[in-house]
């Protein structure tokens, strides 16, 4: 669903609304976690697990009529020779770090919040909303500011993921600096997404459904190799604080891909074509929004070197 979902909304929004546009079908799920989550454990807890489930399942079949209603029917297209783009691969290579280095952090925050910062467990979740608000926002800047600066947004947000991680390891003792740390690096971090997920599917020409599809993975790929890196680090004699120096190594090695990319340049061609079917049932061609603007000389650092 998130993979043909990216390439709608990209093609929809047009090349100058391509970003927000990912950025505001991210914003949903992230916002599902900052307020479906508490609901469904609020329901669970009176209904029984069983409760959330049907809920859910009659909300997948209305939001399956709604897209088999409003959603174009597409042809299928011969995608895999398409994956040649190098640009393509940087662009995933960003999502899996950025991810990993959020997520290695936020896999295991809340040994971190109670045993080192002091929060009782019972105000926990408050800690995890400011992360899914911090989430939330981080997307909506991503949509944004990506479309006209995707570079100076990426790598500025990569960077400012890097120090927040670091800095949680020495303030993760004071238990309003971590929650702030905590909402920071999802604020930071969370921007560089609906960037580079809208740059991958522009670079990849005439295979935007694949690609979205492969970002998706690179992103749960990421979750997967942090959160052991992480774990593996908690074990150490890194402790509580390992996790965190996990992150921050990923989030800053998330800046070489975006820096090659920034020197080779955003600009170039994309031939992706969404072929929609009228109710006629006559085929027409959607144009699929251009390659972004390549960045001005004021849009990339002056040193990107890492």
């Amino acid at each position: 669903m998130w993979a043909v979902g990216f390439v709608i909304a990209t093609t929809t929004a047009g090349p100058r609304g391509a970003t927000r546009a990912v950025g505001v079908m991210m914003g949903g799920l992230t916002l599902a976690n900052v307020v479906g989550v508490p609901i469904g454990s609020f329901v669970g807890h009176y209904t029984g697990w069983r409760g959330p489930f049907w809920a859910l399942a009659v909300l997948a079949a209305l939001a399956a009529a709604f897209v088999g209603r409003f959603l174009p029917r597409t042809e299928p297209r011969a995608e895999v020779r398409a994956l040649g783009q190098g640009r393509l691969w940087l662009a995933l290579g960003a999502a899996l770090l950025i991810m990993g280095g959020v997520l290695a952090t936020y896999t295991y925050i809340t040994p971190l919040l109670t045993d080192r910062a002091g929060i009782p467990a019972g105000a926990v979740p408050l800690a995890l909303i400011a992360f899914g608000v911090g989430a939330l926002g981080g997307t909506a800047i991503g949509g944004r500011l990506g479309d006209r600066h995707p570079m100076t947004t990426t790598i500025t947000a990569a960077a400012a993921t890097a120090l927040v991680l670091v800095a949680l390891i020495p303030a993760s003792s004071s238990p309003v600096a971590a929650v702030l740390l905590v909402f920071g690096m999802a604020l930071s971090g969370f921007t560089v997404n609906p960037v580079v997920t809208s740059l991958a599917v522009r670079f990849a020409g005439d295979a935007p459904t694949l690609t979205s599809a492969l970002t998706t993975s690179g992103y749960n790929t990421g979750i997967a190799v942090g959160s052991l890196l992480a774990g593996r680090a908690l074990d150490s004699s890194l402790g509580l604080t390992g996790p965190a120096l996990v992150g921050a190594v990923l989030a800053a090695l998330t800046l070489l891909p975006l820096t090659v990319l920034a020197l080779r340049g955003t600009a170039g061609p994309s031939r992706a074509v969404a072929h929609h079917t009228t109710d006629a049932g006559a085929p027409r061609t959607v144009d699929p929004p251009r390659a972004v603007d390549a960045p001005r000389a004021a849009d990339v650092p002056a040193t990107t070197a890492r």
